[in-house]
């Protein structure tokens, strides 16, 4: 199965764009939803302790913490026209921008690394990549978990993604079809990539993968116009972000399974504590001083989020999912917000 199939769920062009540019009158509502998905981290953290809504309640603002199961869920939220700011991995940011969605990426949530991975059950006879040829493996669809699955299979194991049963299933659906035997491999991040490593072993995984092609991270995105318009809420959100990431990289070391940290995220988002733990060590997460350098939002077209956008967009047009891939992805990176924050 290509990408093209795979992402056949992803919303189009047209209708997407005209989601993300939703009227005026909704940026001047109080309330504001914020869209996150199953993944850990200080962002989590912050939500789960109360930071950001004490933050952006003194700036006027409330908001409406939604979470849900995948990237094509956060799209599909988008394009209803209620949700201005969203955590999505890199290759849905790709794959919109391309598409003329006016959004702009200005956190780096974690460069994914070690955290998502390919992982073969017990039984199932994977023992190599090349062993994944007539298995069923199960990802969710427009992640950059289903990126680098694709990267994996046709550019460093040349493999034709045809020969593999690759299943559209989310973090949840995978752990249920993995308890049931239904599937012989998932490409996954935490919780469900802890809960299925119980009963398997990793065959490959995205810090592997992405110095064989690009390295894959997850962010925050918000529509242009919203961003203009609401300073005083990006300049609270971004504060506290600031400040989360901080805090991590002082004492994230200390986070145990017991402390209110890792229980806030177990609340947010589920699983259980030492598997949060667990995968709170795969991954790494920028500092602010780290957002705003060139090594992630800075740098402009040399800036390493733009240098990622720009390699996953010329991926997705090798797989035919857009027709061509834009000439500069400079504009849909903001560093501004981390650069006022880090001051």
């Amino acid at each position: 199965m290509n990408l093209v199939k795979a992402l056949k769920g992803f919303t189009s062009a047209a209708t997407f764009a005209a989601s993300v540019l939703y009227a005026g009158a909704a940026f001047a509502q109080t309330t504001v939803v914020v869209g996150y998905q199953q993944i850990v981290g200080p962002f989590v953290s912050a939500i789960a302790d109360g930071r950001f809504d004490a933050a952006l309640k003194e700036a006027g603002y409330a908001v409406d913490w939604r979470q849900f199961s995948s990237a094509g869920d956060i799209s599909s939220a988008l394009a209803s026209g209620n949700v201005p700011i969203g955590v999505i991995g890199s290759t849905g940011t790709a794959a919109a921008a391309t598409r003329g969605v006016d959004l702009q990426l200005f956190w780096i949530l974690d460069n994914i690394g070690k955290s998502e991975a390919l992982v073969a059950r017990e039984g199932s006879g994977i023992e190599k990549p090349e062993d994944l040829v007539g298995k069923k493996v199960g990802v969710p669809f427009v992640s950059t978990s289903h990126f680098h699955l694709l990267v994996g299979l046709e550019k460093v194991w040349k493999i034709d993604p045809r020969k593999v049963d690759i299943l559209n299933m989310k973090p949840p659906q995978i752990v249920a079809a993995w308890q049931r035997g239904d599937i012989d491999a998932a490409y996954v991040w935490p919780p469900a990539l802890s809960e299925i490593l119980k009963n398997g072993k990793v065959i490959a995984d995205s810090e592997v993968i992405g110095k064989e092609s690009v390295p894959t991270f997850d962010g925050i995105v918000g529509d242009r116009k919203f961003l203009a318009d609401n300073p005083k809420f990006m300049e609270a959100f971004t504060k506290v972000l600031a400040d989360a990431y901080a805090d991590y990289k002082e004492k994230g070391a200390s986070w145990t399974a017991d402390s209110p940290e890792v229980q806030g995220i177990v609340k947010m988002i589920g699983g259980n504590p030492a598997d949060v733990v667990e995968a709170l060590g795969l991954l790494a997460f920028p500092t602010v001083e780290e957002q705003a350098s060139a090594q992630w939002l800075g740098g402009g077209a040399d800036g390493g989020a733009v240098r990622a956008l720009t390699e996953s967009a010329k991926f997705l047009v090798e797989q035919k999912q857009i027709d061509k891939a834009l000439p500069d992805y400079t504009g849909f990176v903001n560093a501004d917000f981390a650069t006022a924050a880090a001051k």
